[in-house]
């Protein structure tokens, strides 16, 4: 018969802290402890922000078309698809509904800007809420989901080498838009997929339509002005705000130095599951792409303007304890995060079929694969 665990906040009996353990407060004890300033939304300091970053893409563009130099060109592709990153954040939080308390401003503006940057608004939304509602949750999440062991066996090589190899993983959101996860069905852009709900299917139409429209707006801007122009114009930015994407939401669940928990059935929470997230210090960037390094407050409550995530942060930190890990703080430029992204894909590859509290397990064959295809 198997023992019973016990803990006294989130410590086992040899003392160690256990991340899997119950914590031992609600989440209503860490919505009480967030300042009462810090869910308001103001969505003129939410535009504001548009403002300033759509200035800065059009800014950055016309520098690039008067510079038109190879000298130019690189710095112009690194700062432009950081920028689009910046203007794909602004419109989560459209979705999230944490830019402003108006639903017809936050559609809008979430369309307009999301389908700037190739995503379809309501499907992305959809499926993000999804995400949300059901973080750490091995069966239910959506976002990044760690694959069962049978799940992961049924891979060919090839999938599974370009699944944890880097830097392939970083440009998976397009496929993932396209035929979401393994193991998952469904598309982004198909009204019918499983991803939605029958009342749903209207506004995954009008979200597509979008996206087709800027696809067709592309298209003739680089017949206009010529295919290679316009991969430099926009292509090549649009490939650094995808790395951008996937290394970002893939560092926010995975890649701490501690294996965290993902759970099923009875053990998992929303509280459990979303206490697993990960805070990541961008250090320059945290103000340029809106605070999105400052994770677990925004997934347990995603309705927080990003404008106010590091304050209630702060707020929350008593409360959470030691169920809060304290990012590695970054120079400058986040590099440190390299090594986070390649030790995690090197070692979190699938997770067992059973148990309610489960971690990741590595595939110790996997490299030599790779070592085998390198050798052919």
């Amino acid at each position: 018969m198997e023992l019973k665990r016990e803990y006294v906040n989130g410590m086992n009996e040899q003392g160690d802290f256990d991340p899997s353990s119950p914590p031992p407060f609600r989440i209503a004890d860490i919505r009480a402890a967030i300042p009462e300033q810090c869910w308001i939304k103001n969505p003129w300091r939410s535009m504001s922000y548009v403002f300033r970053d759509v200035s800065v893409v059009f800014a950055l563009a016309a520098a690039a078309v008067y510079c038109n130099n190879w000298l130019f060109w690189p710095i112009y592709w690194f700062a432009q698809g950081t920028m689009f990153w910046a203007v794909f954040v602004l419109g989560h939080d459209c979705g999230h509904g944490s830019f402003s308390d108006n639903a017809i401003l936050n559609s809008v503006v979430g369309h307009i800007l999301h389908s700037s940057v190739l995503v379809p608004y309501h499907g992305w939304r959809i499926s993000h809420r999804t995400h949300h509602q059901n973080h750490g949750n091995v069966e239910n999440d959506e976002s990044w989901v760690p694959l069962p062991e049978n799940i992961y066996k049924k891979l060919d090589t090839s999938t599974r080498l370009l699944r944890f190899t880097v830097p392939f993983p970083l440009f998976a959101f397009p496929v993932y838009l396209w035929y979401r996860s393994p193991g998952k069905e469904g598309s982004h852009f198909n009204p019918y997929s499983n991803l939605f709900s029958p009342q749903e299917r209207k506004l995954v139409m009008i979200s597509t339509a979008c996206w087709s429209t800027m696809a067709i707006i592309l298209a003739y801007v680089s017949f206009t002005v010529g295919p290679s122009h316009m991969f430099k114009l926009y292509g090549i930015p649009y490939l650094i705000f995808v790395i951008w994407l996937d290394l970002v939401t893939y560092l926010h669940h995975h890649g701490h130095e501690q294996k965290l928990p993902w759970y099923r059935g009875k053990e998992w929470s929303y509280l459990r599951g979303g206490l697993t997230t990960v805070d990541r210090d961008y250090g320059l960037f945290n103000n340029i792409h809106h605070d999105i390094g400052t994770h677990v407050i925004h997934h347990l409550f995603p309705q927080i303007p990003h404008y106010h995530l590091v304050e209630a942060t702060k707020a929350a930190k008593p409360v959470i304890g030691k169920f809060y890990r304290e990012p590695k703080k970054s120079g400058a430029v986040p590099f440190h995060l390299i090594n986070n992204l390649i030790t995690s894909l090197a070692q979190d590859h699938y997770v067992s079929n059973s148990g309610d509290i489960v971690f990741y397990r590595t595939d110790l064959n996997l490299f030599k694969l790779l070592s085998l295809a390198k050798s052919e």
